[in-house]
Order: C-alpha cells, then sequence, then structure tokens
C-alpha cells in the first residue's frame, strides 16, 4: 500500500545527471515556421507605472507573467517501501501555445520515477494540467505542454555576450512562494558543479553554466535568469547550499542558448541528438603544464581516445592537448562542451591541438558523431 510523503523541494545539487563525456547537446541555426510564429520574438513592454530607475522593478513587471510553478507528483521507492510524494519547481513560457521550460529534475526528481502529474500555476492564478513533452538529464532541461494558447511567452536570448558584473534577475517559486524576485549580478561564466555537489551517479560535472549571487532556493529551480533589458538568459538549475559547502549566493543557470536549442529539439522529436568525439579527457592545469614542458598553461588534455570513434579516425592522440575548436578558444572542458553546442552530428570541426610529444601546435578535421546513451 502507498504512503504519502512531502518530498522535499529539489535541491538542485541533489540531482541524478548523466555523464557528459566530450559530446554534448546541441541545436540547429534553422526555425521551423512554427516555432517562429509562436516564440516571443520581444520583450513585453514595461508598463508606465514602473519608475525608469527601477531597473529590476522593470525587469520583474516585463517577465513575471511568464514564470510559472510547476507542482508534481511522484512516485519514490524508499528504504520504506513505495511512496507517493509532491514536489515543486518553476519554468519559463517559451511559446504561446503551450509550451513551457523546465529542469529535468524538476519532472524527474531524484530518487523518484517521471512525475505522473504535473501541474502548472500561472502567475494569473489559474492552473493547468501539463504533460511532459520530453527532458534531457545531460543538459538537465525538460519541456512540458499545457492545452492552452495565448500564454504570455517571453523572449530568450540567443546571444552569448554576457558580462561579468551586468545585472541578474532571478525569477521562480522558491518554497512555493510564486513570482519571488531576486536580483544580483552575473558572477561568472563556463562555471560547472563538480560532481561530489551534484549528489548523481556519474562522475562529471555539469559544465557550461552562467553563475550568479542573485539568490536561488529549493524550489526555483526552472525558473529564469533575466538581464536587464528582460531577456531570459538562463533557466535556473542549482546552487551551492551554504551548510554544506559554506558558500554564499552562488547559484547556477544553464545558458538560454542551450536551453532553446534543447527545447526545440524535444519539442519537434521528444528526444535529442548530440554530437559526439569520442574522447576521455581532463582539464590542463598549469602544474600538468610544467611537469609535461608544455608551452600553453590552459586546455583539455586528451588522457584516452576511444577506438572507432570520430577523434580516433580523425588522428586524435592521447596527451593532445586541445586549445580552440574552429575559433573558440578552449581552456577548460566547459569551454569544449559548450562549443560543441553549436553542431549537429555529422558536422566537421576543426580542433587546434599541441601535440604532446612534439609540443607542435597543429589542426586535426574531426567529423563529428552522434552520441548514444553508452556513450554518455
Amino acid at each position: 500500500m502507498k504512503r504519502k510523503a512531502a518530498l522535499l523541494p529539489v535541491l538542485a545539487l541533489a540531482l541524478v545527471l548523466a555523464m557528459l563525456a566530450a559530446g554534448c547537446s546541441f541545436g540547429g541555426n534553422e526555425k521551423s515556421e512554427q516555432r517562429a510564429q509562436n516564440v516571443a520574438q520581444k520583450v513585453p513592454d514595461v508598463s508606465e507605472d514602473v519608475p525608469n530607475d527601477e531597473p529590476v522593478a522593470q525587469v520583474a513587471a516585463q517577465v513575471s507573467p511568464s514564470v510559472v510553478q510547476v507542482n508534481v507528483r511522484a512516485v519514490q521507492t524508499t528504504p520504506f517501501g513505495t511512496q507517493e510524494g509532491e514536489g515543486l519547481g518553476s519554468g519559463v513560457i517559451y511559446r504561446s501555445d503551450g509550451y513551457i521550460i523546465t529542469n529535468n529534475h524538476v519532472v524527474a526528481p531524484p530518487g523518484s520515477s517521471p512525475a505522473e502529474e504535473v501541474n502548472i500555476a500561472f502567475a494569473d492564478g489559474s492552473t493547468e494540467r501539463a504533460e511532459v513533452v520530453g527532458r534531457d538529464p545531460s543538459t538537465e532541461i525538460a519541456v512540458v505542454r499545457v492545452d492552452r494558447d495565448g500564454l504570455p511567452a517571453t523572449r530568450f536570448s540567443e546571444g552569448s555576450d554576457l558580462l561579468v558584473g551586468q545585472l541578474a534577475v532571478a525569477i521562480g517559486s522558491p518554497s512555493g512562494f510564486r513570482s519571488t524576485v531576486t536580483s544580483g549580478v552575473i558572477s561568472g561564466l563556463n562555471r560547472e558543479v563538480p560532481a561530489e555537489y551534484t549528489g548523481g551517479r556519474q562522475d562529471r560535472a555539469l559544465v557550461d553554466l552562467i553563475q550568479t549571487d542573485a539568490a536561488i532556493s529549493p524550489g526555483s529551480s526552472g525558473g529564469a535568469l533575466v538581464d536587464r533589458d528582460g531577456e531570459i538568459v538562463g533557466i535556473n538549475v542549482a546552487y551551492l547550499p551554504p551548510q554544506q559547502t559554506g558558500a554564499e549566493s552562488i547559484g547556477f543557470a544553464i545558458p538560454s542558448d542551450t536551453a532553446i536549442s534543447i527545447a526545440d529539439q524535444l519539442i519537434e522529436s521528444g528526444q535529442v541528438s548530440s554530437p559526439f568525439l569520442g574522447i576521455r579527457n581532463q582539464d590542463l592545469t598549469p602544474e600538468i603544464a610544467e611537469q609535461f614542458g608544455l608551452s600553453v598553461q590552459k586546455g583539455v588534455i586528451v588522457i584516452q581516445v576511444d577506438p572507432g570513434t570520430p577523434a580516433d579516425d580523425a588522428g586524435l592522440r592521447r596527451e593532445d592537448v586541445i586549445t580552440a575548436l574552429d575559433s573558440t578558444k578552449i581552456e577548460g572542458s566547459g569551454d569544449l562542451l559548450g562549443a560543441l553546442r553549436d553542431y549537429r552530428p555529422g558536422d566537421t570541426a576543426t580542433l587546434t591541438v599541441l601535440r604532446g610529444g612534439s609540443g607542435a601546435e597543429e589542426t586535426v578535421e574531426v567529423k563529428l558523431g552522434e552520441r548514444s546513451q553508452s556513450q554518455q
């Protein structure tokens, strides 16, 4: 017999994440006609009642109607048996025809089966039953859909020109307090949450994240991170709990260009197709560079090339140091994974590598493969 127990609002640092292994999710550049019709093309206008010298209030007025609370009911297996529980998170209206972006762990809480029931609470007080369209554990993006048109979709930024120190506004439902607004700045870019803090079973971190000091709490997951212009620049996903880490005001968001590329694929097919290199790698540190006498101190060092993979076919070697992917500078694994999101399986990419033996810089062309579940 099932017993009801409250599922704690999901701590974003207790995620069960799929491992990312030098291959990651991406999105094409072409937009379907339907997407172009339903995705917000501009940010909402600001009410004249909001003073011009209150940028956070202006952003809140523009975007809050587009941020929802995601309520889920799921079945959890515990040492005490099977239990039903409830959890909550946040989401952002992506398309006016009912599509909403949230986090994977909101609709598939760690330790539970995917949500049996999802309900969306809108900023105007109305609620709608939702269905899960698709989810991608690797990037922590999920899409749900309600049977309603004319939703207040807001604009997602498709650029990557964020500046450390610029205004950042977080909107979500921490602990069930709907339309909660906090503010701060963009604290860092291309961050990763170490595996020991994610609570996942895999040995890879969640990478290529935006760091912010705008307060993010349990229930904020899936909510909006917004810039001064009222554009969504990220989907909130994690924070470092002060009681566990001693850190204060360190939160993370998935970049908006990643979120929309994954969302478009999930809407189109219910799954994500990801480019794949076929290497095991680690960040190059100054200590490793000194040990091997390398002329660079940042990059990604190849520690294994899997046989029969695109990297193997292209001639990548163990101890190669990857320093660029086409025109994108690579200083760590997060840079490599983030850069790969702009490619499709089958695309050809040019890697700039420093050969471990000779120390000579070379370029290597790789035809990217498609990552299977076994290659995550």
